[in-house]
């Protein structure tokens, strides 16, 4: 007579019985079933250990354990929100599992991460999002229309180029991975739309240019045409056509902020993400809904356009509340 093989109602019962007595146990089976680098394996485990013992801690187990503990635990960590982000899709993924041994239908870490409001979101060591006061836009923007009349042809096209970046990280909120791949076809001279693309094409997206981007732009497009630059991009690093380096876009940035005389007077750095944000916070200012801003910049999510807009609100009171002295008073 042959042996019989276990169905799956006996394998899962196997793995019911694991994940209750030893759950570390269970989870370095779960953990080698996904075939991390050790490095990768490692960080996991360690996390994982870090978790159960919270939950340990409060009386529960990953049967009873409850989205409010989990969010407790959460606020707790000493990392910053990216990693605080990660942290929580892990245990998403493993919870996710554990229930659907447990035929159990709901998750309690589900939808922590999207939750605007969340206390996890408050760590100490996050930096609060970034934006140029309107002094500070229009310093750059002033800058950006400066004469070129003493650069030679070779830095008159490279200035036109980085003003045209600058302006449309500022007026546009394009990210640097778009602006690396942005084609000469997604734009057209005197227009203010420009068109993203991605491979997936219902994300691809249209964003409107502020008033002051368009003739800049044009300019650097009119220079492109006239250097014969090789290819489609609209920003490549030289005219042979080759891509620009992300590293080499900062660079740029970089330049053009400190050459407006914006950089002495700010603690933080005004980066490509700076300008983006700062495109946001024109429209908001302008009355545009958070809804069309998140479409212009490409949020897949609303929570996202939504998480923006009470970030620039905070730092907008904030602002106010200096500007009518109302900071830390001075000290003699």
């Amino acid at each position: 007579m042959s042996a019989s093989h276990p169905s799956n109602d006996d394998l899962f019962t196997q793995e019911r019985e694991i994940w209750h007595r030893d759950p570390r146990a269970a989870f370095d089976g779960w953990l080698a079933a996904q075939r991390l680098r050790r490095s990768s394996a490692d960080v996991y485990r360690a996390q994982w250990g870090a978790f159960l013992e919270w939950v340990n801690l409060r009386g529960k187990d990953l049967i009873s354990v409850d989205t409010t503990t989990i969010a407790e635990f959460a606020a707790t960590l000493p990392v910053r929100k990216p990693q605080r982000v990660r942290y929580l899709r892990l245990i998403e993924r493993v919870l996710d599992h554990v229930r659907r041994v447990e035929l159990a239908s709901t998750n309690p870490a589900r939808f922590i991460a999207q939750d605007g409001e969340a206390p996890w979101r408050d760590a100490p060591d996050n930096e609060p999002t970034g934006f140029l006061s309107t002094e500070e836009r229009a310093a750059l923007v002033a800058h950006l229309f400066s004469s070129l009349a003493t650069l030679s042809a070779a830095q008159r096209w490279r200035e036109r180029r980085d003003r045209a970046l600058t302006a449309l990280f500022l007026g546009g909120g394009l990210k640097t991975g778009e602006a690396a791949t942005l084609a000469v076809s997604c734009v057209n001279p005197g227009s203010p739309w420009v068109t993203i693309e991605s491979p997936d094409p219902q994300l691809t997206r249209r964003t409107r240019l502020s008033p002051f981007a368009v003739p800049i732009l044009d300019a650097w497009l009119a220079e492109r045409r006239l250097s014969e630059a090789v290819g489609t991009l609209v920003f490549p690093a030289s005219v042979a056509g080759r891509p620009m380096h992300k590293a080499t876009m900062l660079r740029a940035v970089d330049a053009q902020v400190e050459a407006s005389g914006i950089a002495d007077a700010r603690a933080a750095r005004a980066s490509p993400h700076t300008l983006r944000n700062s495109f946001a916070a024109d429209l908001f200012e302008s009355g545009v809904a958070p809804e069309l801003v998140g479409q212009w910049l490409g949020f897949i999510q609303p929570v996202s356009a939504n998480r923006l807009h009470r970030a620039w609100k905070k730092w907008a009171e904030k602002q106010e509340s200096e500007d009518q002295g109302g900071g830390e008073p001075e000290t003699t």
